[in-house]
């Protein structure tokens, strides 16, 4: 299927960046997964070849780019695994709340340091006690002087262990009524003194994502690190979300895609019965099926890249496509290591990897049942 929105120059941009992770990324991931984290040195080492928040602004030394190089990345890394989702959340889900709210002071400070892979980012919404109900938190930020002293916990922190920075969402105002009208975005940078991140979280999958807790006990952190301004923290949030759940659509049909492949090749080698597998009607009906929901997804998911980076607002079909892609690269893991018998459920095949991979994306970046929540209240119901 002809992509429009991806030209010359964005495929030049893949070919490159897929000859850096299959030299630098490949051969290393079984190791990450093991060590549940993504290295430094490969941060710094993307960082170099332009591969981080290509889409900043030249002035703090990124490549001013237009989201088909966003697009491009996310699919590439989600072609080494699931758990290289982390350089996306970085690239296009927190350095944009830099880029968009924050001052001039702050982006120089934060972004080329960000760019270079000299730091890595977070950011800290999900709590014990709240996840997709974000007026929910508990965490607060009083002001003191010139700073904020924050307190609170946060849970399941993608690059939380890593992060040099984290954007953390707290209530400035724990009183507000509505709650969400306390709500601010708060910058935080590691050795903060009342700032600890805690141990890596033990997941079912993505474990090369490192993710964990972050602590917060009378941290005290400049009032300078304001996002934006003090009480306008949700309306930042929402107007993010849109990229966020968009990406991880992106990033789910990539994913669909290379698990079809995979099966592709595996049903045509493996043989039963004194014939390939794939000569079975069963096989061949299944795949095709799969092949059908896949085009049809990406079809959809390509058209809302197209008028999402033309700035239309495409909330209501960006939260159809982040349900329905990730509950189709689920459909399709499960199909797939079924075809690829008791091989499927071994280690050793990425199948297996990928399996275990998809299940969360279907509660992270707001819930399956938060999207159909908004899509229904944006019906009038």
């Amino acid at each position: 299927m002809e992509r429009t929105f991806l030209k010359e120059e964005h495929d030049i941009f893949r070919k490159a960046l897929r000859k850096f992770l299959e030299k630098e990324a490949v051969p290393n991931f079984e190791t990450w997964e093991h060590n549940q984290e993504v290295p430094r040195e490969f941060w710094k080492k993307a960082g170099e070849q332009g591969f981080l928040c290509p889409q900043v602004d030249e002035k703090y030394g990124g490549l001013n780019a237009d989201f088909g190089y966003a697009v491009v990345i996310s699919e590439e890394f989600e072609r080494v695994g699931t758990g290289m989702v982390g350089i996306g959340l970085h690239n296009d889900i927190v350095i944009p709340y830099i880029e968009a709210f924050g001052t001039e002071e702050q982006k120089q400070r934060w972004l080329p340091g960000s760019i270079s892979g000299d730091l890595i980012s977070a950011i800290a919404m999900t709590e014990p006690g709240a996840g997709s109900d974000l007026a929910a938190i508990k965490t607060t930020a009083i002001k003191d002087g010139d700073d904020y002293i924050i307190n609170g916990e946060k849970t399941f922190i993608t690059n939380g262990h890593s992060a040099d920075i984290a954007v953390v969402v707290a209530k400035t105002d724990p009183q507000a009524d509505p709650p969400h009208k306390g709500i601010s975005l708060i910058v935080v940078e590691a050795g903060t003194p009342g700032y600890k991140k805690g141990k890596k979280l033990q997941k079912m999958g993505q474990h090369t994502n490192d993710t964990s807790e972050l602590i917060f006990e009378d941290a005290r952190v400049p009032s300078d690190n304001l996002l934006g301004e003090e009480g306008k923290g949700f309306y930042y949030l929402m107007d993010k979300l849109q990229q966020e759940r968009l990406l991880v659509a992106i990033q789910s049909i990539a994913n669909a895609e290379i698990m079809l492949e995979l099966t592709m090749d595996y049903v045509q080698q493996r043989k039963a019965f004194g014939r390939p597998i794939s000569k079975f009607q069963n096989t061949q009906f299944k795949l095709a099926e799969l092949k059908t929901e896949i085009e049809i997804g990406r079809t959809f998911v390509d058209r809302l890249i197209e008028n999402h980076a033309s700035g239309k607002d495409i909330v209501t079909e960006v939260s159809m496509a982040k349900w329905w892609t990730t509950d189709l690269a689920k459909k399709v893991a499960w199909e797939c290591m079924q075809l690829h018998g008791g091989y499927g459920y071994m280690e050793e095949y990425e199948i297996a990897r990928r399996y275990r991979d998809s299940a969360v994306a279907s509660i992270y970046a707001g819930s399956n049942e938060i999207m159909k929540v908004i899509i229904a209240k944006n019906m009038g119901l």
